[in-house]
This record gives structure tokens, sequence and C-alpha cells, in this order.
């Protein structure tokens, strides 16, 4: 099975750790530190993807030198490097067009997904696209006002509500399709891409999980993954090996 890891963006909203290290390397753990990709490749070797294709563009160098040819993780790793950024689906055009369905993760999520049972989710729906669906909640730390036809006359007003939203992972599952929308060398972003196989028909469909997830962009999602890896580190790395059906 072949997996794709979007290792590419320059993290600047981690700066200045990421100055000098590409995010996919940001470390996660106090005892026995380990790279948040690491975490990644070791997941979804897990669940049988045992060929992995790493798209970089930001300190390519120190991401190939650390992963290799993915021996040491029991699995295949080859690369392919943006010259100039192309965007989170851009990057696809470097990888020709495949045969099947392929999984496309960022490197930068920690996440105890069932990478497989996502898999079979799309195959089974016979979907064009699938993402990974995540309920968040956010909390707006002021009092919100709310007004009707008049902005002058209160209507309502919230002490610091909560709303919940489902995101996107970061996670994908994309049929061969996806590729004759890819220009070579045009930047395009995911949504971008996800939208406009919905607008022409196509099937796209939400896998919503009750799974643990993050992303590590921001400084305090940093400092919260890394305390929760510390703490539940077999969560992401122990469990048995299940392979998707094709």
């Amino acid at each position: 099975m072949h997996a794709v890891i979007l290792a590419g963006g320059q993290g600047t909203r981690l700066r200045p750790f990421t100055a000098v290290l590409p995010k996919p390397l940001m470390p996660l753990g106090d005892l026995e530190p380990m790279p948040i990709m690491e975490v990644v490749v070791r997941r979804l070797a897990q669940f049988g993807f045992n060929h992995i294709t790493v798209i970089t563009g930001y300190l390519t160098e120190l991401i190939e030198t650390f992963f290799g040819d993915g021996r040491k993780f029991g699995v295949q790793i080859d690369y392919r490097r943006e010259t100039t950024p192309l965007g989170t689906a851009g990057g696809l055009t470097l990888i020709d067009r495949p045969d099947r369905s392929i999984l496309v993760v960022n490197g930068d999520i920690l996440t105890t997904l069932d990478y497989a049972e996502m898999y079979k989710f799309h195959t089974d729906r016979g979907a064009a696209a699938t993402i990974a669906s995540y309920q968040r909640k956010v909390r707006i730390d002021f009092g919100v006002l709310e007004f009707a036809g008049d902005p002058h006359i209160l209507a309502g007003y919230r002490e610091k509500p909560e709303f919940s939203f489902q995101v996107s992972m970061g996670i994908y599952i994309l049929a061969p399709e996806a590729w004759d929308r890819l220009t070579p060398g045009e930047p395009l972003a995911m949504p971008d891409l996800i939208e406009s196989m919905r607008n022409d028909g196509n099937p796209v469909h939400c896998f919503q999980s009750p799974c643990y997830w993050l992303d590590i962009g921001r400084h305090d999602d940093y400092a919260t993954a890394n305390d929760i890896f510390q703490s539940r580190r077999h969560e992401f790395l122990g469990g048995p090996r299940a392979v998707p059906r094709s």
C-alpha cells in the first residue's frame, strides 16, 4: 500500500524552532524524544502502508538524512522535492498518476486514527476523495455580543461561548482521477482540489473518527502534543498491525 507524506512546508508558526529544523523533525516526548514524522511513519507501517513517498521542500536534506530509504522503519521511502512551493495538493504532481487510491497525510500531525478503517470506508463507498474529519471545540475567551437589524441594539450576550466544528485532519484518500485535475508546476491547495472534484459531481466523503488528533503547527498545540505523546506514547506506537483492504 502506498502513502504520501506532505513535508514541504516551512512551519513559520513554529519559529524560531523551525528556522533550523523542519517541522516534521520537531521532537515529541521528554524521554526518548521522537520526531513527529517518525510517529507518522511508524503508524503508517503498522497499518500496512509499506511504500511511502515524502514530498519535501524546506530543509529537505535533513529529512532525507534522518529517514533514509525507510528500512529502519520497515518501509520503503522515496522522496520528491519541490523546487518552488506547490501547496498541499500541487506537490502531488511530482508523483505519477497512481493505479489505485492513495493515502495522503500531513507530516506534522499526532493521531490515533485507524488508517485501515478509513481506507475500507473509502473503497466501500466508491469515493473519489475521502477526508478524515475531527470534531474540534473552540472557546471564545470574550463575551460575544449579538445583534439583529440594528447594530446598536443588543439582541444577545453570551459569555465565553464554545463552538463545535468538524475540521479536516489533514489526512486524505484520493482516487486516481484526482491527478487529472493537477497541472505540473502549478500551485494548488488541497481544499481547492477537493472542491473542484465535488463541484463536478465526484463523490467526496468524510470519515469521522473518535480518535485523538492534533496538528502541531502552533506553539501551544506543539506543547500539548509533547505532553500527550509523553503520557500516551503506547497509543501512537503500539497496537496490532492492520492491513487495509483494497
